[in-house]
C-alpha cells in the first residue's frame, strides 16, 4: 500500500512539473489570416501583442500564403529599418510557420515580401523571464510607446483566476483527486 501511495504522488508531481514547463501555441494576431498588411494602425499585431504576456518556451505560429510571403526574424534595428538583407532567420513554411521563443527579451518579425513592412506587417513581441512567470494577470509590458493609447485590459472573473487556459488546474485537480482516493484506501 505504502508503494501505491508513494507512485501515486510521484506521479502527480511528476505531470505538476512536466506542465508548468509546457510552451503553448500563440495564433499570430488570434487569427488564421493576421499576418499581412494592417488596414490601419489599431489593427497592427503589435496592439495584439501588447494585450499578450509571452513566455519562455511558448511557440508563435505564423499562418499565410508561402508563395507570396514570409516571415523574417530580424534585429531591432533590422525592423526599425524595415531591412530584409540580413535575418536573423528566415521562414517561407507558409501555412504553418512555428516559432520557439527560448529567451526572455524582444523578439523582431517583418514580412520578407516587398514593401509590407514599410506598410505595417511587422510584430515585435516581448518574452518575460522566468522570474516573471508568476505574474500572469498582470497587463502585457510594452517597451516602445504606443501610438495611440492602448485599449484597457479585458477584465476577468473572479471564477478564471485559478483557471488554466489549456485546463492544466483541471487536470491537476483530478490527478490529486485521484491521488487522495487510492491514499484513503
Amino acid at each position: 500500500m505504502a508503494f501505491l501511495r508513494t507512485l501515486v504522488w510521484f506521479s502527480a508531481l511528476a505531470f505538476v512539473l512536466f506542465r508548468v514547463g509546457e510552451g503553448k501555441d500563440i495564433l499570430v494576431g488570434g487569427s488564421e489570416d493576421a499576418w499581412k498588411i494592417p488596414k490601419n494602425a489599431s489593427d497592427s499585431l503589435n496592439q495584439w501583442a501588447r494585450k499578450h504576456r509571452f513566455k519562455v518556451g511558448d511557440f508563435l505560429i505564423f499562418k499565410y500564403n508561402g508563395k507570396a510571403d514570409s516571415v523574417l526574424q530580424v534585429t531591432g534595428e533590422n525592423y526599425e529599418s524595415c531591412s530584409t538583407s540580413k535575418p536573423i532567420k528566415e521562414y517561407k513554411d507558409g501555412n504553418n510557420t512555428k516559432v520557439k521563443l527560448n529567451k526572455s527579451g524582444p523578439f523582431y518579425f517583418i514580412s520578407g515580401a516587398d514593401d509590407h513592412c514599410q506598410k505595417g506587417q511587422k510584430l515585435e513581441v516581448t518574452v518575460i523571464s522566468e522570474k516573471h512567470r508568476h505574474h500572469d494577470n498582470l497587463p502585457a509590458f510594452s517597451p516602445k510607446p504606443a501610438i495611440a493609447p492602448a485599449p484597457e485590459p479585458a477584465k476577468t472573473s473572479p471564477n478564471k483566476a485559478l483557471a488554466y487556459k489549456d485546463g492544466t488546474f483541471l487536470a491537476l485537480a483530478s490527478l490529486l483527486g485521484l491521488a487522495f482516493a487510492f491514499t484513503s484506501v
